[in-house]
């Protein structure tokens, strides 16, 4: 019997390695630097610059078909001696008064026709009732034209400030009162019931809730306002005035001077822009609170 040969086997030992990391790397403190936006103003040409860039044009344009004879003195003057007959107003003085007398007349109608419209669409948005009384009234009167109103004033009131400054009136209360009704009537119905659900009295909801809501529509109305105060002085100085630009304007007509009359047109244009100014700061400082599109 063959012997059977036994084959022991042994389990072979794993050697196990340990791998020494080298020490970390001290850690670098890294600064941390903010990215800003590039603001508009230097990603290309100022915005100054580009607002003054169409006015600068036509003036240019002017002067060149002066110059050409396309556009004759009898027509219309020349920026040139517009300029000159500017300085000889302002060395008088004469301009300067008529400024001033009918940005007080623009400013005196605007603060009485202003307070009426504002308080008319308060009395409307805020009641029912209120919006039954007035509304249709108000709605009705807004379309007869303020020029055709010119010779009831004339009767009523006489031909002398009172016409004029009515006429400014009547013509800046109707934009008033149609945006603070407008933006009255136009409050989020959510921050209603917020301020229903915190108990808010009623002064307290008008105050806190409703007339914040409605001011950025007020200031647009505000804006519509001065323009067509300016559109009623021009309107109204022709009422057997004796002071203003609208004095001056009739004077020149009377002796075609086209030169003065492009004066107080510059004049009138460049009252309506500062007034628009104002405006333009206050909705800044008291809508600063409203995130809005600006534009791209």
């Amino acid at each position: 019997m063959s012997s059977i040969a036994t084959i022991r086997i042994e389990p072979v030992e794993t050697r196990r390695e340990t791998i020494v990391e080298p020490p970390l790397a001290p850690a670098r403190s890294v600064a941390m630097k903010r990215i800003e936006p590039l603001p508009a103003a230097g990603r290309g040409v100022p915005r100054w610059l580009r607002r003054t860039l169409g006015p600068v044009l036509l003036i240019v344009l002017w002067h060149l078909v002066s110059v050409m004879g396309v556009l004759p003195q009898e027509v219309l003057a020349g920026p040139s001696v517009v300029l000159t007959s500017a300085a000889k107003l302002v060395a008088t003085g004469e301009l300067q008064q008529a400024m001033w007398v009918s940005l007080g007349r623009a400013l005196t109608g605007l603060a009485i026709g202003g307070t009426i419209g504002v308080s008319l669409a308060v009395l409307s948005g805020l009641s029912r009732l209120g919006e039954d009384l007035i509304d249709a009234t108000v709605q009705m009167l807004r379309t007869v034209p303020n020029v055709a109103l010119i010779p009831l004033l004339i009767i009523w009131l006489g031909i002398g400030e009172a016409p004029k400054v009515a006429l400014i009136a009547l013509g800046t209360a109707f934009p008033l009162y149609l945006n603070v009704y407008a933006g009255i009537r136009n409050v989020d119905a959510s921050l209603i019931e917020a301020g229903r659900t915190l108990n808010l009295s009623r002064s307290a909801m008008i105050r806190h809730i409703i007339l914040p809501g409605a001011l950025p529509s007020a200031l647009v109305g505000l804006r519509y306002s001065l323009g067509i105060a300016w559109l009623a002085l021009v309107f109204g100085e022709q009422i057997n005035a004796t002071a203003g630009i609208g004095y001056l304007m009739a004077n020149a007509r009377e002796f075609f001077q086209t030169d003065v009359i492009v004066v107080c047109l510059v004049v009138y244009a460049f009252l309506g822009l500062a007034v628009d100014f104002i405006v333009r700061t206050l909705e800044r400082i008291f809508l600063s609170w409203r995130p809005a599109f600006s534009g791209t």
